[in-house]
């Protein structure tokens, strides 16, 4: 929704705010044409430029104009660290003492952008870091494309023309659907071509299963999918998974089912956190070989990532090369995600930030540690 631009102090307009048609729509508030905003959209991602005097094409009286009822602010850096691998992290700072964390994972023929949704996470899956600081709130629009903004600039990122930045995942703090308009949005300026200019397979949106939002998902935005399940039966992914007592597999299932069903060639990816003892085992390759054939699916196996207080340990690389052969030798396409960043707390499932926490849970969690127990219920 575009809210009325209004004239004066404090009421001016975040263009991080809005995608394409957002800003078309504020600009045609003012009495200017579409290609008016489509011009400045370009100084913004594809230029690095927030100050309306350095937009060169665009008549001063117009920046003067513009510079009156617009702003383009982007997440401030608290902290930036790079790993040992080349894994870099940002703390970007939010209002009232929070802060989120975005990490850029360079590769041989990419580089994907971790991005954040929430300040913390309501749905305390228990291997998660971020689930153990509890929730905040949900972030705007901008603070989710402006993540995406401060580290194609730090790249010097250049849509089409020399691009560092290839993939981006919202896969950082929070679930993104329960931030499901703001989210859209953010991704529309991704996928853009006047914005960053990622295909659409090249953002991916995860979930921890909401299967009414997966079903709106497919009728608002053409992005990848992927699933964090963790569990290939009820009863153990209830126990690590809170989401799944609402949602059970088969209903998830049944919503990625449809979700493929809106293209052709469409696959879902299905995380998997290998967990020392709890997941790991060749029962649970075979529960899981029954689930992924009913759907066009691929598996991530993720080895876990411990952080200070979980009860949670990594299984061992030889049980986890074990359990992907069973799966591989069941035709289930089937990879092992490389662990990137751990040094700096950069890892999947690490991410924590600052959260002012709106729940119990992190008190809790600080209580049961106190108290020697590791196990946060």
């Amino acid at each position: 929704m575009v809210r009325p631009v209004a004239a004066g102090v404090g009421a001016k307009v975040n263009l991080f705010e809005h995608d394409r048609n957002g800003l078309r729509a504020l600009f045609a508030q003012l009495g200017e044409k579409p290609y008016r905003a489509d011009q400045v959209m370009k100084w913004i991602y594809h230029r690095h430029v927030t100050d309306f005097a350095q937009m060169t094409d665009i008549g001063k009286a117009l920046r003067d104009k513009l510079d009156a009822a617009f702003e383009i602010v982007p997440p401030k850096a608290l902290f930036e660290k790079q790993a040992n691998d080349g894994t870099y992290k940002w703390l970007l700072g939010m209002d009232g003492g929070n802060a989120i964390e975005s990490v850029f994972i360079p590769e041989t023929s990419r580089g994907t952008l971790c991005v954040s949704s929430q300040v913390g996470c309501a749905l305390a899956c228990q291997f998660c870091s971020t689930g153990a600081q509890g929730f905040n709130r949900n972030l705007a629009a901008a603070e989710i494309t402006g993540q995406v903004w401060v580290a194609a600039r730090h790249l010097g990122n250049v849509p089409h023309h020399q691009r560092k930045l290839t993939n981006v995942v919202m896969m950082g703090m929070g679930e993104p659907l329960l931030n499901f308009d703001n989210v859209v949005t953010a991704m529309n300026v991704m996928r853009d071509d006047l914005g960053f200019g990622l295909a659409n397979k090249r953002v991916t949106l995860s979930t921890a299963g909401l299967v009414p939002m997966i079903d709106k998902l497919a009728q608002a935005s053409d992005v990848s999918l992927a699933v964090s399940l963790h569990a290939p039966n009820d009863e153990l992914r209830s126990e690590l998974m809170p989401i799944n007592r609402k949602y059970p597999i088969k209903d998830l299932i049944d919503a990625c089912v449809r979700y493929t069903q809106r293209k052709a060639r469409t696959t879902i990816t299905f995380e998997y956190t290998m967990l020392k003892g709890i997941n790991d085992q060749p029962e649970h390759a075979r529960q899981l070989i029954k689930l992924m054939r009913k759907v066009p699916s691929k598996v991530n196996l993720i080895p876990f990532n411990p952080f200070f207080g979980t009860r949670f340990e990594r299984s061992e690389e030889t049980v986890i090369r074990a359990f992907q052969k069973i799966l591989l030798d069941a035709d289930v396409l089937t990879m092992v995600r490389r662990t990137r960043g751990d040094d700096i707390d950069a890892a999947c499932g690490q991410l924590k930030g600052q959260v002012v926490d709106r729940t119990r849970r992190q008190a809790e969690f600080r209580r049961k540690l106190e108290q020697g127990i590791s196990h946060v219920a």
